[in-house]
């Protein structure tokens, strides 16, 4: 029996009648779920991630602050559940940065230009704290620092604790430099080694260094973050760049002669001004090929520093002490590094190997191709690899696999039990450990250990930084 094309049409226009009647009363609504359907994308990861969301833009920087997800953008800064990626909370901002460990994180937030910047509880979005005058802010595990000014040349640095309510310390400085202002300007430190498809800021924020070199008019202002005090106020010589690194501050001389750059590495004692350590030959990588003009602060991480010998093999050096904690065979490069270890690609460039600072000891050894590139965080090492695209995350003792991934985005952020991938508009969580194991809680909440053993301060482990100050006293009656 044929079927008249009017009747066809008759019944699905009755149909589609129906369905919007049935929609508009609420009784019965198919379009969300259809549209949902419709704008479902694909998978950014195999295996799947636990959730994935797809955000207003391009992300300019993600950071897991305990159980929430804190993304920026160019003009707003929202927060998504860790657990479901649920939008927890939205606020219109230029820039946003997190402090704080996982037990205490806040989420400074601001606008370009405009003094002034606000605390916000990252799970919840409810202001903790809000500043009406503050030019520039710096955010660490356990600090936050903001520099206010009444003019030009009078300028007010201070100390909080994340969630505190009253300064710390503060400290004077005459001015700050044209570029200090927004989250987490540049001082006189070190510049971290990158890598493709992992974000420079995967690691979230670290422990703040014991010492810390503000810019101020060409001069350096080297201040201790433990008490404010500001210990000095030097002026580079014409050849040389100034670096604060370890607790030491670097005089990093770089000359010109028969067509080369001749090195020289003076290390200074931050209380007396007398010179600690030094070091001849080798290059940090701070000036460019015109007349050794140093441009760039020297490569390297935390308290250490990395530079090329003479005979070009690239060497780790300890920033408090001169010590080389590590020097590369030929052919091997260098692809990440931290207090503890550096992880390297061979010289076949058939796979990267991870090794003990200050040791001879191999921690792991993992398959790679002569492309990959790698970064360390406190809680996991994170692999990335091309052809095919891969992501792997391995605890950073041992080696062990936490995730492995076949996919072309890129790792985010890092957290105790997993991380946040990312390409384009679309970010997914991947947990640790298909049985839900995770890597082994860092020291001191991931902190800022001293490399290859102790630091003056006593017999710590080297976890207690340089000078001891990341560990309370054992004699001032707090608990540890």
């Amino acid at each position: 029996m044929r079927v008249a094309k009017g009747s066809v049409r008759g019944g699905l226009l009755l149909g589609l009648a129906v369905v919007v009647a049935l929609a508009a009363t609420g009784v019965w609504n198919p379009f969300p779920g259809l549209w949902d359907w419709v704008d479902r994308s694909e998978p950014i990861s195999e295996p799947d991630v636990v959730w994935q969301q797809r955000i207003g833009g391009t992300p300019r920087s993600v950071t897991i602050a305990g159980d929430a997800v804190v993304v920026e953008q160019r003009t707003r800064v929202e927060a998504r559940s860790l657990a479901t990626g649920t939008q927890l909370w939205e606020r219109k901002a230029d820039w946003a940065a997190v402090a704080g460990g996982d037990r205490d994180p806040v989420v400074a937030v601001g606008k370009l230009l405009v003094k002034g910047y606000e605390l916000l509880d990252p799970t919840t979005g409810v202001t903790r704290r809000r500043d009406d005058d503050a030019v520039a802010v710096w955010t660490y595990r356990n600090l936050l620092l903001d520099a206010r000014c009444t003019d030009a040349t009078d300028c007010t640095l201070s100390a909080w604790d994340p969630r505190g309510t009253a300064p710390l310390w503060t400290a004077f400085l005459p001015g700050v430099h044209s570029g200090l202002l927004a989250d987490n300007p540049g001082l006189r430190g070190t510049r971290r080694l990158t890598a493709t498809r992992v974000d420079d800021g995967v690691a979230g924020a670290e422990a703040a260094p014991p010492l810390l070199g503000f810019p101020v008019d060409g001069r350096v202002h080297v201040v201790d973050t433990a008490t404010g005090r500001v210990l000095q106020n030097v002026e580079p010589g014409r050849e040389e760049r100034l670096s604060v690194v370890g607790g030491r501050l670097l005089r990093i001389n770089a000359r010109s002669q028969d067509g080369t750059c001749y090195f020289a590495i003076s290390a200074r004692d931050s209380a007396t001004g007398q010179e600690a350590w030094q070091r001849a030959g080798i290059n940090l990588r701070t000036a460019d090929s015109a007349g050794c003009v140093q441009r760039e602060d020297p490569q390297g991480a935390r308290n250490v520093l990395i530079g090329v010998a003479p005979d070009g093999r690239e060497t780790v050096i300890d920033g408090y002490d001169g010590r080389l904690l590590w020097v590369g065979e030929p052919g091997t490069k260098l692809i990440a590094v931290d207090d503890r270890s550096a992880v390297f690609r061979a010289a076949d460039k058939r796979s990267v190997i991870a090794r003990e600072l200050g040791t001879e000891k191999v921690l792991w050894t993992r398959q790679a191709s002569g492309k990959a590139g790698a970064a360390l965080t406190p809680y996991a090492a994170v692999v990335a690899d091309e052809k095919p695209s891969r992501l792997a995350a391995l605890d950073p003792r041992t080696g062990r696999e936490l995730a492995a991934l076949r996919t072309s985005a890129n790792a985010l952020a890092v957290g105790s039990q997993g991380m946040i991938i990312g390409e384009g508009r679309e970010i997914g969580y991947v947990r640790f450990g298909a049985s839900g194991s995770s890597p082994t809680r860092p020291p001191g909440d991931g902190g800022n250990p001293g490399p290859g053993g102790p630091g003056p301060g006593g017999p710590n482990n080297g976890d207690c930084g340089p000078k001891g100050e990341l560990c309370p006293d054992p004699g001032d009656g707090k608990d540890g």
